[in-house]
């Protein structure tokens, strides 16, 4: 790779890490082709990018980056793959999904709404999270139920004193 081709594949892994605010990275190296094939199809179907880049590459596409990325360059050793979505649980779901079948993709670490994450063991924490569209629907739901209990108990009066009025 030509410095002028390293140049472009640092300014477009730049423009990636800037669109987004989920980045997780994995190690997933030693899985065999139909694995491989099934784990980007199944990113894709979540609306997640998938891509394997080079350790050196990323680690200074995040340091050309206006985000903080903290400790994450420490963890650039080895195979790596970073997983782009808008769902701040996406990726860490398909992994744990993957992880069912195999060992790997490995967690190595993550960057969600500029907190950081490092480490394999917090998987879970991250499948817990909850995305911004079901945050909105716990707080619509919290919100309509004392409207429905207020609605219910008007409409309950009424028959009560419809039935009365009938008697």
């Amino acid at each position: 790779m030509t410095r002028e081709e390293k140049s472009i594949a640092i300014e477009d892994l730049t423009a990636k890490l800037a669109e987004s605010n989920v980045v997780y990275i994995a190690d997933t190296s030693g899985l065999d082709a139909e694995t491989t094939s099934n784990l980007r199809r199944a990113c894709f179907k979540a609306g997640i990018k998938l891509e394997v880049v080079k350790n050196t590459l990323l680690e200074k596409a995040m340091e050309a980056s206006t985000n903080d990325y903290g400790d994450l360059p420490s963890i650039l050793k080895g195979n790596s793959s970073i997983f782009i979505s808008e769902v701040a649980n996406g990726p860490a779901k398909i992994i744990k999904d993957f992880r069912k079948k195999s060992d790997k993709p490995l967690l190595k670490g993550a960057f969600i709404n500029n907190e950081i994450y490092i480490g394999d063991n917090l998987l879970d924490s991250l499948v817990a999270i909850k995305s911004r569209e079901e945050v909105i629907g716990e707080i619509i739901g919290l919100l309509q139920s004392p409207a429905k209990r207020i609605i219910s108990a008007l409409l309950n009066n009424a028959e009560s004193k419809g039935e009365a009025a009938a008697e």
